[in-house]
């Protein structure tokens, strides 16, 4: 899922929330493009965290073609009246959101801008990878979404602690398996997780363990509804995923993810699968000393696939100047914009411009990079390629799987028949 974006996106990138303006969601709702007058333009925000909000009103302030008028509203409350802001008989010109299902859908519904021009010839996004424009493609063809930035998954430890237990990276399954038996031996716990108040963290694993053995095309379609959570292919995914239960962190059940960062640092932990927004929460350590490694193959016949949740805008097909919407959109998708932002928004986000120049970035963000530019395809996560309402489903079966691995066949069941529901509905 999140950077600060994903950590609050859900409660969780990259940029996403905490707090929130009651009088300018109700002004905008009311009135989307009325407050920046009939030439000016309303972009709509969620990023609410004090340096994504600040990074972004940097931006705003420095564009000088149209007035542009800047309503930031909470995360949970943005993503409440999303559908009300698009569905309003005046809404925002651009709004903050994510690539993937969710986008597709309000594209399905004919509320978003076709912006496939900005994606051809001398466009903002003409020299973006295939995986972002994939990405951001709606069902008919069309290119409905402006990624700007995304972030990676990855197993992450400290250098300093491998070090001192004498352990080195793991390069495929059996030696990652070998080594958390090893680590757990000695008494230390081999994978962190927090799935307390962020039970969604349960996905991260089941994501990347479908990717390694049913490639992301199956991955996809598991979450569009096109296979069964407890067809044979899934109940396979569980298996592996009940081989690493064991050497997960007891207190995992009681920890919220930010919390689970804790005995990492402290070294009673040793990896944690987790977004790159995990760089943010360890502000006493040494940032040098965090590294990460992508999780092993398991069936070299599946293509490589990685998780990078990718955040940018989409804008309203009743924007009142699409002209205009549209220069803006290009503006904040520029290279300079996208390294400006990401700089002063002190994230571990990644560009979706090639043009950026990335030589000022940490080492662990230049290795990110590296790694989802060599990948072959590209996924985000659980909710963000399916719907927060199935992400519930999901919640539900893999925190009471973690819990009873044993029982897991009627678990997938029970699951199935809530993701039925859910997309009956």
């Amino acid at each position: 899922m999140t950077t600060t974006a994903q950590l609050t996106r859900r409660s969780l990138l990259i940029g996403a929330a905490a707090f929130g303006g009651a009088t300018l969601l109700a002004s905008c709702v009311a009135g989307g493009g009325g407050a920046a007058g009939s030439s000016g333009l309303v972009l709509q925000s969620s990023l609410s965290d004090p340096a994504p909000k600040k990074a972004l009103q940097a931006l705003v302030k420095g564009y000088k073609t149209t007035a542009v008028t800047l309503n930031t509203v909470a995360i949970e409350q943005f993503r409440a009246q999303l559908s009300t802001y698009l569905s309003s008989s005046n809404p925002p010109d651009v709004l903050t959101w994510y690539a993937g299902s969710v986008a597709r859908d309000y594209a399905s519904k004919g509320y978003l801008l076709d912006l496939s021009d900005l994606w051809k010839g001398d466009g903002a996004a003409a020299n973006y990878s295939p995986a972002l424009k994939d990405l951001s493609t709606d069902d008919s063809g069309k290119q409905i979404f402006l990624p700007t930035n995304y972030y990676w998954w990855g197993v992450f430890y400290l250098k300093s602690s491998f070090k001192e237990w004498g352990v080195s990276v793991p390069t495929t399954w059996d030696e990652f398996m070998s080594l958390c038996e090893m680590l757990k031996k000695q008494g230390i716990n081999p994978l962190s997780n927090g799935i307390g108040s962020t039970p969604w963290m349960a996905s991260g694993w089941f994501d990347i363990l479908n990717l390694r053995l049913n490639g992301a095309d199956f991955h996809k379609e598991l979450l569009a509804g096109k296979h069964s959570f407890d067809s044979a292919e899934v109940k396979n995914v569980m298996k592996y995923y009940a081989d690493i239960s064991p050497y997960f962190d007891p207190n995992a059940s009681s920890y919220a993810w930010q919390d689970a960062v804790t005995p990492l640092v402290q070294k009673k932990n040793a990896m944690y699968l987790v977004g790159a927004f995990i760089s943010q929460s360890l502000t006493d350590t040494d940032p040098d000393d965090l590294d990460f490694f992508s999780v092993p193959v398991i069936d070299k016949s599946i293509p490589v696939a990685e998780e990078a949740p990718t955040d940018g805008y989409f804008a309203s097909a009743k924007s009142k100047n699409v002209k205009d919407t549209k220069k803006f959109l290009s503006f904040l998708a520029g290279a300079e914009s996208q390294q400006a932002y990401i700089e002063s928004a002190k994230s571990s986000n990644l560009p979706t411009s090639p043009d950026v120049d990335t030589s000022k970035f940490s080492p662990l963000v230049q290795k990110g990079l590296k790694m989802l530019s060599e990948t072959e395809q590209i996924t985000q996560f659980f909710n963000r390629d399916s719907s927060d309402a199935l992400q519930t489903t999901a919640d539900t079966a893999l925190t009471k799987f973690l819990a009873k691995p044993a029982d897991v066949g009627g678990i997938l069941k029970e699951w199935q028949d809530a993701a039925t529901k859910v997309f009956d509905s």
